[in-house]
C-alpha cells in the first residue's frame, strides 16, 4: 500500500482494533490501553498511513459545529424532522451549531473540515453517502446500528426494534387477532431488517405465520393503502394490519373503509369495530357479529373468539380461506412509528411512540459526551419506546 491508499480503517483491520481506537491512538486522546496504542502506531507506521489534510486541520481547532445527515426521505416525515429538533437543541446546549447536510452527502474530507463531528440517523448501506461520512476522520454517532461493510461509527444509539415490534405483535393478538400482517419497510437499514426478522421469529414462536408485505421505507398512506387492498384482496382472513412506515397508517385506514371492514378490537361477545361502537350497539346483532364468528374455526386460538353463530349468524355463512380459516370482517389496525397521522387518524391508531425529540437528543448528547471526552469511543447507548393503544386496537366503547 501507498501512504496515499492507507485509511484509518486499514489501519484498524491489519491492527485487529476499531477505526475510533486507531483515531485516539493516533491523536493521544481517549481510553486506549499503551499497549494497543503502540500497536496501533506500529502498524500505521508499517502500513505508511499519513493523516488527511483536514483530520490536521481538526485536531488544531474546533470548528465548532456538528452534522447531521439523515436519509433522502426524511424531509416529508414527522419522525426525522422531530428527531432533528431535539439534536439542535442537545447539541447548542454544549455551545455547538448544527448543520443539515445534503441527503447526497460530500466527500468526508471537506465535511471534516467543518465539523466537529457528526451525526448519522438510519444509515442505511446503499446509501452511498455514509461509507464517506464514517471515514471522514471527525467522531461519528448514529442513530441504529449501522450493517453496511464500511467502517463502524465512534458511537450509536439505538433502539429494541425487535421487542416494539413483539410488543404490537402480542397486543392485536390479546384482542383477538389470529391472522396479522405487516407491512415492512424495503431496505437494509437496522430498522428495517429488524423488523422483517422479528416478523419471522415472533411467528414461529407462536404457531402463527405472519404475513408480510413489503413496502417502501417511508411509504406514503397511498402506497399503504394499495398494499393493504392487494393484502385484503388476496388473504381476507387477515384480521390485523401492522403498518411500519411513519405517516401511513392512514392509507391502511382507507383501505379497510373500502373493502368494508370494520376498524377495531373483536370483543369476546363478537361484536367489532371501536370506531362504530356507539353505532354497533342500535344496529342488528346480525351485522355486527360477523368478527366473533370469523374466528370460529381457528386452530390455535386464545381469548375466547370462538362463538359460532352468534346475533343469528350461521356458521356456514362465513366464506372460507385455503386454509379452512373464515374470512374476518374486522381488521386491528396498528403502527411501528408514532405521529400526527396515527394520532389524529379516525378511528386514532394504535402505534409505538419512538420519541424521536427524545431520541435527537440522545444522538447528540452522544456525541457531545466523546467530542468532549465524557464517553469512551464505541459507546452504545439504548433509548426507550413505549406502546400508545388506541381505538384502532381497543375494545368496544
Amino acid at each position: 500500500m501507498t501512504s496515499r491508499t492507507v485509511t484509518l480503517l486499514d489501519v484498524a483491520r491489519a491492527a485487529g482494533v476499531s477505526k475510533s481506537t486507531v483515531s485516539d491512538a493516533l491523536q493521544g486522546s481517549g481510553r486506549v490501553a499503551e499497549a494497543t496504542r503502540d500497536r496501533v502506531r506500529a502498524v500505521a507506521e508499517e502500513l505508511g498511513y499519513r493523516p488527511n489534510s483536514a483530520a490536521r486541520r481538526l485536531r488544531r481547532a474546533s470548528t465548532g459545529a456538528v452534522g447531521l445527515h439523515l436519509p433522502a426521505t426524511a424531509t416529508r416525515l414527522d419522525y426525522y424532522m422531530n428527531l432533528a429538533f431535539g439534536a439542535v437543541e442537545r447539541a447548542q446546549e454544549d455551545g455547538l451549531d448544527m448543520v443539515l447536510l445534503a441527503p447526497s452527502g460530500a466527500a468526508g474530507g471537506r465535511i471534516a473540515s467543518r465539523v466537529d463531528g457528526l451525526l448519522v440517523i438510519d444509515p442505511e448501506p446503499g446509501d452511498s453517502a455514509v461509507p464517506g461520512l464514517l471515514d471522514a476522520g471527525v467522531p461519528v454517532v448514529t442513530g441504529e446500528r449501522y450493517l453496511g461493510p464500511a467502517t463502524g461509527p465512534s458511537g450509536a444509539v439505538v433502539c429494541d426494534n425487535a421487542a416494539s415490534l413483539t410488543a404490537l405483535l402480542d397486543h392485536v393478538t390479546e384482542r383477538g387477532a389470529r391472522r396479522p400482517a405487516l407491512l415492512a419497510p424495503s431496505g437494509s437499514s437496522a430498522w428495517a431488517t429488524a423488523l422483517r426478522a422479528t416478523a419471522g421469529s415472533w411467528g414461529r414462536a407462536h404457531g402463527v405465520a405472519v404475513t408480510l408485505r413489503t413496502v417502501p421505507f417511508a411509504a406514503t398512506p397511498a402506497e399503504a393503502e394499495a398494499a393493504t387492498r392487494a393484502l385484503l384482496a388476496a388473504d381476507p382472513a387477515v384480521d390485523a394490519v401492522i403498518c411500519a412506515p411513519d405517516g401511513s397508517a392512514p392509507g391502511v385506514l382507507r383501505a379497510a373503509a373500502a373493502l368494508g371492514r370494520k376498524v377495531g378490537a373483536i370483543s369476546a361477545s363478537g361484536a367489532s369495530s371501536a370506531h362504530e361502537a356507539s353505532e354497533a350497539r342500535g344496529a342488528s346483532s346480525g351485522s355486527e357479529a360477523s368478527c366473533g364468528s370469523s374466528r370460529n374455526g381457528r386452530n390455535g386460538g386464545s381469548g375466547g373468539s370462538g362463538r359460532a353463530g352468534e346475533g343469528g349468524r350461521s356458521e356456514g355463512g362465513e366464506p372460507g380461506s385455503p386454509g379452512g380459516t373464515g374470512a374476518a370482517t374486522g381488521l386491528l389496525v396498528a403502527s411501528c412509528v408514532d405521529g400526527t397521522a396515527t394520532r389524529g387518524a379516525e378511528p386514532p391508531v394504535t402505534a409505538v411512540d419512538l420519541h424521536p425529540t427524545a431520541y435527537g437528543r440522545a444522538c447528540a448528547e452522544l456525541l457531545c459526551d466523546i467530542l468532549a471526552g465524557r464517553a469512551a469511543p464505541d459507546t452504545v447507548r439504548r433509548h426507550s419506546w413505549s406502546l400508545e393503544t388506541r381505538a384502532s386496537t381497543g375494545p368496544p366503547g
